[in-house]
C-alpha cells in the first residue's frame, strides 16, 4: 500500500491592498491669502466702524455735556483705548500662536472682535442710562483692540508660513488689503445710511446698523476659516520640541531693540492713514462745513487706491527687497503732509480726493510690505509674538494718538500746520528707525532664523 500523495501546495491568497486613509491636499497661497484676507477685512471693518462712529456721533450721543471740541476729543479717546489694548492683545495671542499654533490664534481674535462690536451698537446714549453710557463704551472699545492685536499675527503669518520664499512679500500682502476692504465696507454702510436716513434717523439708530451687521460678518469669517491648517512652521517646531515656553519673556530679554525699531518705524503708516481717515472726517465737518456724505466719499476714493496698489507693492518687495521700499514710503510721507493739509483745507472735493491718496501711497507703500519684513526679522519660535508686538505697538504710537493731537493743534479755526508738522515729525523719525533695521533676504523662513541672528540688545 502506497502512502497517499501530498496534495499540491496551494498558492498564497492574494494580498488584500490597504484601505488608503484620506488625506487633505495642502492648501495652495491663493486660498490661504484669500483666508487671511477675508479675516483681516472682518476684524477691520470692525475696528473701523468705530472710528467713523467716533468721528461723526459719538461725542454728543456719549459726551453732551462736553463742548462740541471736547466732545469730539473724547469720542477720540475711547477710540484710542482700542490701540491701546492691541499690543495687549498681541502678547496674549502670540503666546498662543507660538505655544499651541498660528491657526488658533484666527479663531479666538475673530470671536472676541465680532462680539464686542455688535455689543458696541446695543449701548444705550448718554440720555438714558448716564455714565454707565461711556464707560460700557470704553470697556467695549477695549476688547475690540485687545481682539484685533492677535488677529494680525495670526493672518500674517498663516501666508507667510505658506509661501514661497521668492513670492513671499506677495503673499503675505492679502492680509494687508484686508484694512483697505474692512473700511471701504464699514463706510460704505456708513455713506449708505448717512444719504438714506434723515440726520435725526441716522443719530437715533442708523448708526448702530454697521455694528449689529458686524455679528454676521464674524459668523462668514469663522466659516471660511473652519478648513484652515496649521503652518509647515508650526509643525515642525512642534515636532523638534522646540516651542519657546515663554516667548513673550524672550522676546523683552533679547529682542527688545528689535521691536522698538519696528514699532518706531510703523508709527508713520499709522499716523497717516488715521490722520486722513479719521481725523480729516471730523475736522472738515466740523470746521470746513464739508458735507459728511461728500467726506466719507473722498475718503473712500483714497482706500481704494491704497488697498489695489497694495499687492503691486509687495511684489516690488520680492524683486527690490524689503527695506528701500519702506524707506520711499517714509520719505514721500514727510513730503506730502504739508500738501496734503493744504488742499484739505480748500475744502474742494476734487483738491481733497487729489490729496488723501497721495497721502495713503505714501504709507502703503510701507504697509504693503510689513507682512513679509517683520516675520522675517524673527525667529520661528518667537515669530508670532516678535512680530505682532512691535507692529500693535507702531499703533499705539501712530494710530493712537494722531486724532487727538491733530484735533487739539487744529483748534477751531485756521488751517492745521501743526497737524502736517507733526505728522512730518512721525515720518522722520521712522524713516530713521527703518534705516537701522536690516534687510531681509527671501530666502525660507526657517532659514533665517539659523544662519542670521536678531541685532544684539545695546
Amino acid at each position: 500500500m502506497t502512502p497517499a500523495q501530498a496534495p499540491p501546495p496551494q498558492p498564497p491568497p492574494p494580498a488584500v491592498p490597504p484601505v488608503p486613509i484620506p488625506r487633505r491636499s495642502a492648501p495652495g497661497p491663493l486660498r490661504l491669502a484669500l483666508a487671511s484676507l477675508a479675516g483681516t477685512a472682518i476684524e477691520f471693518y470692525d475696528f473701523f466702524v468705530y472710528g467713523t462712529a467716533a468721528a461723526l456721533v459719538l461725542g454728543p450721543l456719549f459726551f453732551p455735556t462736553f463742548s462740541p471740541l471736547a466732545g469730539t476729543l473724547a469720542a477720540f479717546g475711547t477710540f484710542a483705548v482700542g490701540f491701546l489694548a492691541r499690543p495687549l492683545g498681541s502678547m496674549l495671542f502670540g503666546h498662543v500662536g507660538d505655544r499651541f499654533g498660528r491657526r488658533p490664534v484666527m479663531f479666538a481674535s475673530l470671536v472676541l472682535t465680532g462680539s464686542a462690536t455688535v455689543a458696541v451698537g446695543c449701548v444705550p446714549s448718554y440720555a438714558s442710562i448716564g455714565m454707565a453710557a461711556p464707560i460700557a463704551l470704553l470697556v467695549l472699545r477695549f476688547l475690540q483692540g485687545f481682539g484685533l492685536g492677535g488677529e494680525w499675527g495670526g493672518a500674517v503669518l498663516l501666508t507667510a508660513e505658506h509661501a514661497p520664499a521668492g513670492r513671499r512679500g506677495l503673499w503675505s500682502s492679502f492680509p494687508q488689503i484686508g484694512p483697505a476692504l474692512g473700511f471701504l465696507l464699514a463706510n460704505g454702510v456708513m455713506l449708505g445710511l448717512s444719504a438714506g436716513l434723515s440726520d435725526a434717523q441716522f443719530r437715533s439708530w442708523g448708526w448702530r446698523v454697521p455694528f449689529w451687521a458686524a455679528g454676521l460678518l464674524a459668523l462668514g469669517g469663522l466659516l471660511l476659516r473652519r478648513s484652515l491648517e496649521e503652518t509647515p512652521q508650526f509643525r515642525e517646531l512642534a515636532a523638534r520640541g522646540e516651542r519657546a515656553s515663554a516667548p513673550l519673556a524672550e522676546v523683552a530679554r533679547g529682542h527688545w531693540r528689535l521691536v522698538l525699531l519696528t514699532a518706531g518705524a510703523l508709527a508713520v503708516g499709522y499716523a497717516v492713514f488715521y490722520s486722513v481717515s479719521t481725523w480729516s472726517l471730523a475736522y472738515a465737518t466740523e470746521n470746513l462745513g464739508v458735507d459728511r456724505t461728500t467726506m466719507l466719499a473722498c475718503i473712500m476714493i483714497a482706500v481704494a487706491i491704497k488697498g489695489s496698489a497694495t499687492p503691486i507693492l509687495a511684489m516690488l518687495s520680492d524683486r527690490f527687497g524689503r527695506k528701500p521700499l519702506c524707506l520711499v514710503g517714509c520719505a514721500t510721507s514727510a513730503l506730502w503732509m504739508f500738501p496734503m493739509v493744504a488742499l484739505l483745507q480748500s475744502a474742494k472735493p476734487l483738491l481733497m480726493t487729489l490729496g488723501f491718496p497721495g497721502a495713503l501711497m505714501s504709507m502703503v507703500t510701507m504697509f504693503a510690505v510689513v507682512a513679509a519684513y517683520l516675520p522675517e526679522l524673527y525667529e520661528p519660535r518667537l515669530r508670532c509674538t516678535g512680530a505682532a508686538v512691535g507692529y500693535n505697538l507702531g499703533g499705539v504710537l501712530g494710530g493712537a494718538l494722531t486724532p487727538i493731537v491733530a484735533t487739539a493743534l487744529a483748534g477751531e479755526g485756521g488751517p492745521p500746520w501743526g497737524v502736517a508738522a507733526y505728522l512730518t515729525g512721525i515720518a522722520l523719525l521712522s524713516l530713521a528707525c527703518f534705516a537701522l533695521l536690516p534687510e531681509t533676504a527671501p530666502r525660507a523662513l526657517g532659514e533665517e532664523a539659523r544662519t542670521e541672528p536678531a541685532p544684539a540688545p545695546v
